[in-house]
This record gives structure tokens, sequence and C-alpha cells, in this order.
């Protein structure tokens, strides 16, 4: 995943920062609890693409 696009791209649903997950090749947006797929090196931003984080996987 490009660091510069990265930086460029937020949560679709909250609008906040987005952390990359390069073993689970997600971008993981920890307000909206919700987890984008990588898919080919590009980055699925759609909400009913991404999967709900549990508790554990947040650290909660």
């Amino acid at each position: 995943m490009d660091t510069k696009l990265l930086e460029l791209l937020v949560c679709p649903v909250t609008k906040g920062p987005l952390d990359y997950d390069r073993e689970k090749q997600e971008l993981i947006s920890r307000s909206a609890r919700l987890a984008y797929p990588i898919r080919d090196g590009l980055p699925v931003m759609l909400e009913s693409e991404a999967r709900t984080l549990t508790d554990k996987e947040l650290g909660l």
C-alpha cells in the first residue's frame, strides 16, 4: 500500500483516519469499527464491503 495514498484516504463513514493492516490487507477505521478490504492493491472504500471489527480486534 502506497504510504502517500494512505495519508490521503479517510473513512467514508466518519471521515476519520485509517490504519493499514498489512497482514490482513485491510484499512481499519477504529471510530467506525470497520475494516475496508484491499483487493489487487486497491482499497475498496464502500461501507457495504467493509467488515465489522470486534472489541478484541480493537483492543477493547
